[in-house]
């Protein structure tokens, strides 16, 4: 038997992953496609990703950074409305839109976090970081939903007459605009870089948003002469937000538990197989790392010289490389059988694969 490890950094100008983070192809249509498009992203291919380490991780920290100032500069405008308007409900939302803010904060952490080199205590690294950063920010979401609902059912107990409806209706719309910006351009990075935990901080911030268009949704019942709009529509959003983070919760559950997409396991077996030298492929593992992925192969070779096994070892690493541009690390495996165990290795290989 023939070992080979091999640990490798890459850089290539082109990524093919279809690293969909909700692990399924699903397609939804209608107004439920266009519900799961907006809350439970997939990650899909983006001609300009990027498959650089490093790169990745400043990506996700300069995203991070620009958002959490537009989000401050929205709180900010939104807070002088309510020193004009003295609305209750938009100090909520405003106080509410701050608090989330900050969610950025861990993750921004986690990335730095992640670019740090492994130590003989964390012998794979910190990039685990990031996917707790995510666990932490879908709890944040979840909570404010909760506190979002409490506050809707206590303004149907206890109506409260807004005032200054204008500016609250203006309020809610740069909220709004602000999250839904902040919404965009997270998901956006998040997707290129391979981040599950940042597209779950853009969902947030879109839902964010749609809590503060439930402000002005309600600011318009209250005009049309319908006082209890504004704590039904906080409600429903409430509910909305609930039921819609659930693809948000598999996504990073499935990342924690080393869950990984099997359009990606597929490209990496093929690669694998496609290479001269290589009968077949009995094992290969892969996981997320944050953003990044890591590996183990185990592959039957048919020529038994050392130099020939190596050579393979090292094509197929090169096809790995193209097929999987944010795979990190990779430990390759050689073995050799007799004819017999070959056909039994390519048999279950086979199987396997079916």
């Amino acid at each position: 038997m023939t070992s080979s490890h091999h640990d490798h950094d890459h850089d290539h100008d082109h990524d093919h992953d279809h690293d969909h983070d909700g692990g399924s192809h699903k397609h939804h249509g209608g107004f439920k496609g266009w519900l799961y498009e907006l809350f439970v992203p997939h990650t899909h291919d983006v001609a300009d990703s990027i498959d650089d380490a490093l790169e990745a991780s400043a990506q996700g920290i300069r995203a991070l950074k620009i958002s959490l100032f537009i989000l401050l500069g929205t709180t900010a405008l939104q807070f002088l409305v309510v020193l004009v308007s003295r609305s209750v409900a938009l100090l909520a939302d405003t106080i509410h839109n701050f608090s989330d803010a900050l969610t950025a904060v861990p993750l921004w952490i986690a990335f730095v976090l992640g670019r740090r080199a492994a130590s003989r205590r964390y012998t794979y690294g910190y990039g685990r970081a990031e996917d707790l950063a995510g666990l932490f920010i879908v709890l944040v979401v979840a909570l404010s939903a909760v506190v979002a609902a409490w506050q809707s059912i206590d303004r149907l107990l206890n109506p409260q007459p807004l005032q200054n409806l204008w500016w609250v209706f203006a309020a809610g719309l740069i909220g709004f605009a602000g999250n839904e910006i902040v919404a965009v351009y997270r998901i956006r990075v998040g997707r290129r870089i391979g981040s599950a935990a940042l597209v779950a901080d853009g969902v947030h911030a879109r839902m964010d948003g749609f809590t503060s268009l439930a402000v002005v949704l309600g600011a318009g019942g209250v005009m049309l002469g319908f006082p209890l709009a504004d704590p039904i529509v906080g409600l429903l959003i409430s509910a909305a937000i609930i039921v819609l983070l659930g693809g948000t919760v598999r996504s990073i559950g499935r990342r924690l538990m080393d869950g990984i997409e099997p359009e990606l396991l597929d490209r990496g077996q093929n690669a694998l197989e496609r290479t001269p030298g290589v009968l077949a492929v009995p094992k290969l593992q892969l996981r997320w790392v944050g953003h990044r992925l890591q590996g183990a192969a185990t592959i039957l070779v048919a020529d038994t010289a050392l130099s020939h096994a190596e050579q393979t070892v090292h094509d197929a690493k090169h096809r790995l490389e193209h097929a999987l541009p944010k795979l990190d690390s990779m430990v390759i495996q050689t073995i050799t059988a007799s004819a017999n165990e070959r056909g039994r290795l390519l048999a279950h290989s086979a199987h396997h694969r079916g």
